[in-house]
């Protein structure tokens, strides 16, 4: 023994020469990444002294892996992990809304009250507004969404050209709505994430095509995440227009009452039918009722806000069109949090794998152990994943070597890593074989170093 020890002193030292360089190897040691104890539970005094409201799953789990922690009623600290996914989720979102053409915008937080008034909405909308005055006394609310910004920004700035058409332009940012009621942590706040994209058309034949592209767009995200999900009828609701869906993922923590045909595709959310209607309106088939949490709304808005701010499209004879428009919405810090409901166990997070913070964790021996010896290739073994380029940044070493293995492996499920490799026992045999778990299915596979680095090359990401 004292001689491997040796031995793998001077072999650690040597790879650590190796590594020194800093642009070769970046390693995410899981002991420099904030995350507060997971002893500030949901029913500590602090959290009820921050947030007396009806908690989730997700809410509970996020709580207690350090992931997210209330600021007031309804708005959250994200923290390293949570940011982490939340970027990944973007990605995804991203590159779906530019796959059809949208175009990535960023507009003001403070939204002017005059707009909101010309269009009506101020006092339709009512006490959902988080209202302010400046020095100036000039009304502005918190955007809760832009209908009346991005319309008043088009129309200002003259007609949009046929050639230009279809223009869709997104943006992913902060919204707010002074919710009466928040609860369930993410799943309903008063400030969170929103995707919002606004689309112009010349008419309605082209408007009814960005539409289903952009509800297609929609179902291809969620499916990517391999979240099963359901795409209802719904109410126009307060931001109007001529017809409306939603997306939902099927729980039973869910707010909404939606239902579902069991023969044809139709569904619906119950406020849109008649109370005593059993029967699919489509096909007459039966009608089955469940719950559901909202992550998509799309609306198909006509002429509402264009007609108001003069936004027009200039056809190819150089005559002015009133637009018809679209509006659609993803609540990603939503969807973040209802895809751990749906995913999760009542003990550990799951991830949709893409969006996973990190794709896998590593733990090395305890300090001390009689595995202790094979620290050297822990750090090796980690590194040689680093180098992997998709892999780069997708692995965090668990190097609070002062916890046992069975600990560390408890928190890596807790926290949802897609696959948690442990260097054990067999590490010290010739050649080293190593532990790896997968987080959703269970399966437990030794593998050599060859066989983790040719498994890995197969884990999906981003």
């Amino acid at each position: 023994m004292r001689t491997l020890l040796r031995s793998s002193l001077r072999h650690l030292a040597a790879r650590r020469a190796h590594y020194s360089d800093a642009s070769k190897v970046k390693r995410h040691l899981l002991s420099r990444i904030y995350q507060p104890g997971n002893r500030w539970m949901e029913n500590s005094p602090e959290i009820q002294a921050k947030s007396n409201e009806p908690s989730s799953k997700s809410q509970r789990l996020l709580y207690k892996a350090g992931l997210i922690r209330p600021a007031s009623p309804g708005c959250f600290h994200y923290l390293p992990h949570t940011v982490r996914s939340m970027e990944k989720l973007i990605l995804v979102i991203d590159r779906a809304m530019q796959e059809v053409g949208g175009q990535k915008i960023d507009m003001p937080t403070l939204c002017s009250a005059a707009l909101w008034r010309q269009s009506g909405r101020w006092d339709l909308v009512g006490t959902e507004l988080l209202c302010l005055t400046d020095r100036h006394n000039r009304e502005y609310c918190l955007g809760p969404t832009h209908e009346e910004a991005v319309t008043d920004l088009v129309g200002t700035e003259g007609g949009i050209s046929y050639k230009q058409l279809p223009l869709l332009l997104y943006q992913i940012t902060r919204k707010f709505r002074d919710e009466k009621r928040p609860c369930f942590g993410l799943l309903r706040g008063r400030e969170f994430y929103m995707k919002d994209m606004y689309t112009f058309d010349i008419n309605e034949e082209a408007a009814y095509q960005t539409y289903n592209n952009v509800c297609d767009a929609y179902s291809n995200i969620f499916s990517t995440l391999d979240l099963k999900h359901v795409k209802v009828q719904a109410d126009t609701g307060n931001i109007g227009g001529k017809m409306s869906h939603e997306f939902h993922l099927p729980a039973s923590i869910g707010e909404d009452r939606l239902l579902v045909c069991g023969t044809c595709d139709f569904a619906a959310n119950v406020e849109t039918l008649h109370p005593d209607e059993e029967n699919c309106p489509s096909c007459r088939g039966q009608l089955t009722e469940s719950k559901g949490i909202e992550i998509g709304h799309t609306f198909y808005l006509g002429t509402k806000y264009s007609h108001i701010f003069n936004a027009v499209c200039i056809d190819a004879e150089n005559k002015p069109v009133v637009a018809e428009m679209g509006c659609y919405g993803i609540g990603v810090s939503r969807l973040l949090a209802a895809s751990l409901e749906v995913l999760s166990t009542e003990e550990d997070l799951h991830w949709p794998n893409l969006i996973a913070p990190y794709q896998i964790c590593l733990i090395p021996p305890k300090k001390g152990s009689k595995e202790m010896a094979a620290s050297f290739v822990a750090e090796e073994l980690y590194d040689d994943i680093c180098t992997i380029p998709c892999m780069r940044n997708e692995a965090v070493l668990d190097d609070r070597v002062h916890l046992t293995i069975g600990k560390r492996v408890m928190e890596a499920h807790l926290l949802g890593y897609p696959y948690v490799i442990v260097i054990g026992k067999k590490a010290l045999e010739s050649p080293p074989m190593f532990e790896v778990q997968n987080h959703r299915t269970g399966e437990v596979q030794f593998l050599s170093k060859e066989g983790v680095l040719s498994f890995i090359q197969d884990v999906p990401v981003i």
